[in-house]
């Protein structure tokens, strides 16, 4: 709707008074010469009218408001009389210099129009040019208009459906939209150097729009182009579906990237990459999608897209997700984006699971446990192909037919030719060796109808469930692998040692997967809280080594005297871990007396070992004792300490009887007991020359006069 804007009325200067009335002089106007030659239709006239007005006011220093409105409502009047008539670029000359709101002109354009403004907004326009406008709702009923009345009744069967009336409103037609074309451009550049205001503002955006709609709808991508790579204020939802029918998604695109609209522009890319709409001047949208991503490092936006992008480019998918995943996020929404990508896609799932277990640590048990499930398919798809599983079981035969100490991991680690079947093997060891979250009941349960080919691996699964008599077993008697025996022995139940893991995932490139057996601590030195991975030690109980040790002897001896070297050779190793007595009742009774003289000899010397060290640690505590005893006397009686004595018709009694009990005296049905205080006593009672008690040295015999008291100069008798 339009708001009336009245003008001013014009000035008189000659005023005639009379008795009963004022009349004035007025001067013709601009405005009514203007009215009367329109009404005559005489259009030139008024165009000649209107020029000699303005060079009239070009030529003034100082230019009257009043006479400037004038000249805009001329201009507005013959403009819209030619928009009647048709005379569009004329039409557009004069609008323009009568400086007519574009907003109006683009009323008459309701397929441009759209919904840009609406029936309530109002824009300012003259009475006399509002009298004046076109009643027609668009340019086309003008067009018809005009042909009805310049052609109807002389074409048949009507200037609707004439042919040469036909083609004469279709040029009309690209004449009206040539015409608001130009206009709107002048408009574009005079809006570029004016103050923005809230009302040029809202001219603005509608100005760009509608003409960004004509380049479109003719085609002009150049122009286009050139539109939307300067400033604008296009309104994209009035765009959008234009470009979307004129399959111009490039242009589409740079107002979603000028607008920062990832979300809309990242829906276009998608819909070009899956063949819903096509553009040749969009190139590679998937790269521009991962570009995008790994540019505004989005992590809700990644997030949306991963389910899809594994779908198109695994590979780049996983590695954009693993580079912005955060180091905070909760297991239960890695769980939750795991079962989306492993929806999409299992494999990259897989690589992805693979990612937050091994290189981001993560401690979910039921992430280990995919991702044990997932490594024992992977082998299990490995022992279908037939060259392979030959292969596995060359090496596995080679080996138990010798003698080796090389462990079996390293043997096939070294032996077996790289490839991803073998490297998948070993992931598989690493991973059920050194992770302690996953379930190894069901693991256990799933590679048991492969126990032939992988014994290896159900080895590490019995020791992990704590059958260590059946993961011995399999070493010792099914693998001939003697060296990852005791080293599970050592280890308190882990077959593949932090050092072997290491080397091997060094050789085949598995650091990570390696970095999960953790390292036996050293003896006396702790473990350092926050360590890295490799860093991480662990402790084993002596008394778990020591049964270990027990069941992998029981375990020797079972396989008879084919075993009886080995057995010699773990009795030698492990001789502070076994007890003679236990051993020797063991040992079967037809085996050779050779594989015990070692261990027995060794044992019954360090047990003599043992008794003399402590019978030296004895005497020097009793030693220390005296020291202690005498500096601290002195020390009592200077302080006034009470010490209670026995009465002395009693005292010799007692004394003596002290000092027989603790001297050794046996007492029937009671073990002799020694008093390692009775030099003190001694002292007290036996003073020599110089006021010294002397010390009493003892000699540990096994004759049945129990403890016996040598003399001062003695030396400590041994036991032979």
């Amino acid at each position: 709707m339009a708001t009336l804007q009245y003008p001013n009325f014009p000035k008189a200067n000659v005023l005639v008074l009379g008795s009963k009335a004022v009349q004035a002089l007025l001067p013709s106007t601009l405005i009514s010469q203007a009215d009367a030659l329109l009404e005559a239709h005489r259009l030139e006239d008024v165009t000649d009218l209107a020029e000699q007005q303005r060079k009239r006011l070009q030529s003034m220093l100082n230019v009257d408001r009043h006479d400037l409105d004038e000249l805009r409502y001329v201009n507005q009047r013959l403009g819209f009389q030619c928009f009647q008539e048709t005379l569009f670029e004329d039409a557009g000359n004069r609008l323009y210099e009568g400086e007519l709101d574009p907003r109006v002109l683009i009323s008459y354009y309701p397929e441009l129009r759209g919904e840009l403004f609406g029936e309530d907004q109002t824009v300012d326009v003259m009475a006399g040019v509002a009298e004046h406008m076109p009643p027609e709702d668009s340019v086309d009923d003008i067009i018809v208009a005009n042909l009805v009345r310049n052609y109807s009744p002389h074409l048949a069967p009507n200037t609707r459906e004439a042919p040469p009336t036909v083609e004469l409103r279709n040029i009309l037609n690209m004449a009206a939209r040539d015409m608001l074309e130009s206009y709107l451009r002048k408009w574009r550049r005079k809006l570029a150097v004016e103050a923005t205001t809230p009302q040029s503002q809202a001219v603005r955006m509608v100005v760009d729009t509608v003409l960004a709609k004509l380049h479109v709808n003719t085609g002009k991508l150049p122009e286009l182009y050139n539109l939307i790579d300067q400033p604008n204020a296009i309104v994209l939802s009035e765009l959008e579906t234009e470009l979307v029918k004129s399959r111009h998604i490039n242009a589409l695109c740079k107002l979603y990237s000028q607008r920062s609209d990832d979300t809309k522009l990242l829906e276009t890319w998608s819909r070009l990459v899956e063949g819903e709409w096509i553009d040749p001047d969009v190139q590679d949208p998937l790269s521009r999608i991962f570009d995008l991503l790994v540019e505004r490092k989005d992590r809700s936006l990644i997030k949306y897209w991963m389910p899809w992008l594994v779908k198109r480019d695994s590979e780049r998918a996983l590695k954009l997700l693993m580079t912005t995943m955060s180091s905070k996020r909760k297991a239960e929404d890695d769980r939750l984006l795991l079962q989306e990508i492993q929806e999409a896609n299992p494999e990259a799932g897989a690589q992805l699971l693979e990612h937050l277990v091994i290189h981001r640590r993560s401690t979910d048990p039921a992430l280990h446990t995919q991702l044990a499930v997932t490594y024992v398919e992977q082998l299990l798809s490995c022992l279908a192909d037939e060259s392979t599983s030959k292969l596995w079981r060359a090496k596995a035969a080679s080996y138990a037919s010798g003698r080796s100490d090389t462990p079996f991991i390293s043997y096939f680690a070294s032996t077996t030719p790289d490839s991803e079947h073998k490297r998948t093997r070993l992931k598989t060891v690493l991973f059920l060796q050194g992770s302690t979250l996953y379930e190894p009941e069901a693991i256990r349960t799933r590679l048991s109808p492969h126990a032939k080919l992988l014994k290896l691996e159900l080895a590490i699964l019995e020791g992990k469930l704590g059958n260590h008599r059946s993961a011995l077993s399999i070493l010792v008697h099914d693998m001939n692998d003697s060296t990852s025996a005791e080293a599970y022995c050592t280890l308190g139940g882990e077959v593949v040692p932090a050092k072997t893991a290491q080397a091997i995932g060094e050789r085949a490139g598995l650091q990570p997967w390696a970095a999960l057996v953790i390292p036996l601590a050293a003896p006396g030195k702790p473990v350092k809280p926050g360590a890295g991975p490799m860093k991480r030690t662990k402790t084993v109980d002596d008394d778990v080594k020591k049964d270990l040790v027990m069941i992998l002897l029981e375990v020797y001896m079972s396989g008879g005297e084919a075993t009886a070297d080995r057995t010699a050779q773990l009795l030698n190793s492990q001789a502070m871990n076994l007890d003679v007595v236990d051993v020797i009742s063991m040992i079967p009774p037809e085996w050779p007396l050779r594989i015990l003289s070692t261990f027995v000899t060794r044992s019954l010397r360090r047990t003599l070992h043992a008794h003399h060290e402590g019978q030296i640690v004895k005497a020097i505590s009793q030693g220390q004792n005296l020291a202690v005893a005498e500096q601290s006397w002195e020390i009592i009686r200077e302080q006034g300490a009470i010490v209670e004595e026995p009465l002395e018709d009693e005292e010799e009694d007692a004394i003596g009887e002290k000092l027989g009990l603790d001297l050794g005296e046996r007492v029937h049905g009671e073990p002799a007991s020694f008093n390692e205080k009775v030099a003190l006593h001694a002292a007290d009672f036996q003073p020599d020359d110089e006021g010294d008690g002397g010390v009493v040295d003892i000699n540990v015999s096994p004759e049945e006069n129990g403890l016996l008291a040598s003399s001062p100069d003695s030396d400590v008798e041994s036991v032979t």
